[in-house]
């Protein structure tokens, strides 16, 4: 194997980069070994999973989405037989950001169906991304628009993540109103649902949300929303990238509603949590670190900490550098850890999204994935390397 890659730096120059020759953290030997009914005893993982477009259908890849179904699906049992939950038609997956909620639909309807096929869990997304923000829009539209996406997904037996709005961002008129929207439909679930706290660092429609712009202020109503409603409350996923606040919230939820880390900086310290008590989790990056988060997972169930950070703590840099800002764009290097690690054979994306990072980031990606032990197939990811880099005109 050619360990050695022409790799672009800063200033238009190209350098030579050698493989750590890392072992990847397991291999699919111990995947199939886990099986699709794989769980963590210690804490609660889900995985947000991103969507596989499908490059050869005949559509507008900036206007239309087309779907590799079998891809798509292929991953989520990859998921799965690590041990993880699904978080299904989340942000990772595109949503809002070239993932409609017609294809949404779709998506959430095969995911509950496949997890049903193989022993697997899965949490769908509902919000309001059907009802466009504008002048016109009231809280009852988007009371409305709530009750429609909730009910598609409760009516095919799914449990709800309930999404943040960018309708209620936009047409609220301060606190009072973000109460009476949650109010109304945390009084019609079915069953407890997880809130999804969304930081406009991940989309800035969603500044401001809960009624404040600081943070101390919309933690107080957003708390005082789960305590008028703990009994329909499983849980809250936060996503602020902000450590304190979390554990702060954490601190402060009430009994037996959870605390999913949404934290995509500082996962590991959060979820092995303090003498106080610990974070669940929800995240993006546990679709591109699954190996080495699900190893890590099984140390700590075991109580071995040691184990446990000796295989997170090279992950975080790898999250920090795909979350980087703008971070709405991290799907990008999402779905090319998946290029990477042969889960799929091209690397395109909805919305003709894999040009929203630059050929620097991508190469940086390669190297601390690398580093991390996260490269399943270093050989393959070398090739698959080289037919990107090619694309922009770097010779090998």
């Amino acid at each position: 194997m050619t360990s050695v890659l022409q790799l672009p730096a800063a200033g238009g120059t190209v350098h030579p980069y050698t493989l750590n020759h890392t072992a990847p953290v397991f291999t699919s030997g111990h995947e199939a070994q886990r099986g699709s009914g794989g769980r963590f005893q210690s804490r609660i993982a889900y995985a947000a999973a991103h969507v596989v477009c499908d490059p050869l259908a005949a559509y507008d890849p900036l206007h239309d989405v087309s779907i590799d179904w079998e891809a798509t699906m292929a991953y989520r049992r990859h998921l799965w037989s690590l041990g993880f939950a699904v978080a299904e038609a989340m942000d990772t997956a595109q949503r809002g950001m070239g993932l409609d909620w017609s294809r949404a639909q779709e998506l959430i309807a095969r995911s509950i169906r496949e997890a049903e096929a193989v022993g697997g869990t899965v949490a769908c997304g509902a919000g309001t991304d059907h009802l466009p923000p504008g002048p016109s829009v009231k809280v009852e539209d988007v009371i409305a628009a709530y009750e429609e996406q909730c009910s598609f997904v409760e009516e095919r037996g799914g449990r709800i993540i309930l999404m943040a709005s960018r309708a209620l961002a936009a047409c609220a008129q301060g606190p009072d109103d973000y109460e009476r929207v949650y109010g109304a439909i945390l009084s019609q679930v079915s069953w407890p649902v997880i809130l999804h706290w969304l930081g406009d660092m991940f989309d800035p429609a969603l500044a401001g949300y809960w009624g404040y712009d600081d943070t101390a202020s919309a933690m107080d109503v957003c708390l005082r929303v789960i305590h008028s409603h703990a009994d329909k409350v499983d849980g809250i996923k936060i996503s602020l990238l902000d450590a304190a606040q979390e554990i702060k919230m954490r601190r402060l939820l009430p009994e037996g509603v959870k605390m999913y880390t949404g934290d995509d900086f500082n996962y590991p310290s959060l979820i092995e949590g303090d003498e106080a008590g610990y974070s669940h989790a929800l995240l993006g990056i546990f679709d591109a670190i699954a190996p080495a988060a699900s190893a890590a997972l099984e140390a700590l169930d075991g109580g071995d900490l040691r184990r446990y950070r000796t295989l997170m703590e090279p992950t975080v840099a790898l999250s920090r550098h795909i979350f980087r800002k703008p971070t709405y764009a991290y799907k990008t290097g999402i779905v090319f850890m998946a290029y990477l690690n042969g889960h799929q054979n091209h690397f395109r994306m909805v919305g003709g999204a894999e040009g929203a990072r630059s050929m620097l980031h991508l190469a940086e990606l390669f190297k601390l994935a690398d580093a991390a032990g996260l490269l399943a197939d270093p050989e393959l990811a070398v090739q698959r390397m080289k037919r990107v880099l090619a694309i922009a005109g770097v010779e090998q």
